[in-house]
């Protein structure tokens, strides 16, 4: 089997292959580059591994949540190619994504995964080792102030943006133990191929008209308003 598996939903654009067991990935930290750096990226990559892309039997797509642009131009992307060459599709979380990549520490069993929301929100989600090692998530993600998020008690791994920014009010709200901590870790594309296969596998995978972007919430930017309140709240933060 050969899948294409692409993640755009924040500031890194990975691109990765499944190869009947080979796995190829390229991955960048594009910031708001992404139009320009994934077609390349994604045409690089197959190049490399001697491919066109009417050889792929599926396309794995990272539907977010994360940067509104970001997963829009993720989910085009893999709509167009998956139509110009009749192909199957799956959407996989990004937080989820984020949580299988934690799970191959050792001992590690279960996750909370969180990436920066801005405007002083995180994407959140809680995730446990499910069946064949993938991750499982044990409820619904969400979006809402880190200090909002629900109680976490137990053991846990923590992943994401959303504690390198905010990990003090995450410690206190989920009330977690931590066995780690890794608040740079972004999302790749070759979780998204693990986590993608047993759709494959058993038939699932969809046609590109289903593929659909979690966004979680429907603002895209705080009012001018909010964004002086933010302002003067950062500056009295920094003033100690």
């Amino acid at each position: 089997m050969k899948l294409f598996a692409l993640d755009t939903a924040t500031e890194a654009c990975s691109v990765a292959l499944w190869l009947d067991g080979q796995v190829i990935e390229h991955f960048e930290v594009a910031g708001r580059d992404h139009t320009q750096r994934l077609p390349a990226m994604a045409q690089a990559l197959l190049a490399e591994a001697g491919l066109r892309w009417s050889q792929l039997d599926g396309l794995v797509c990272g539907v977010g949540p994360g940067s509104f642009a970001g997963v829009r131009i993720g989910v085009a992307y893999t709509q167009g190619l998956a139509l110009a060459h009749d192909q199957p599709v799956v959407g996989v979380s990004s937080l989820a994504m984020l949580a299988q990549a934690a799970l191959r520490q050792p001992g590690a069993e279960r996750v909370l995964a969180a990436i920066d929301a801005r405007m002083d929100e995180v994407y959140f989600a809680s995730y446990r080792r499910g069946p064949d090692d993938l991750a499982l998530a044990e409820a619904d993600a969400l979006v809402c102030r880190p200090e909002a998020v629900a109680p976490q008690p137990g053991d846990s791994w923590a992943v994401g943006t959303g504690w390198g920014r905010y990990e003090a009010p995450l410690r206190a709200a989920t009330g977690a133990t931590l066995k780690g901590l890794d608040g740079a870790a972004l999302p790749h594309a070759v979780e998204a191929l693990q986590l993608a296969m047993p759709a494959f596998l058993q038939g699932r995978a969809a046609d590109a008209a289903t593929l659909a972007p979690i966004y979680l919430r429907n603002r895209v930017a705080l009012t001018l308003v909010e964004q002086a309140l933010l302002r003067a709240k950062n500056q009295a933060t920094a003033g100690g």
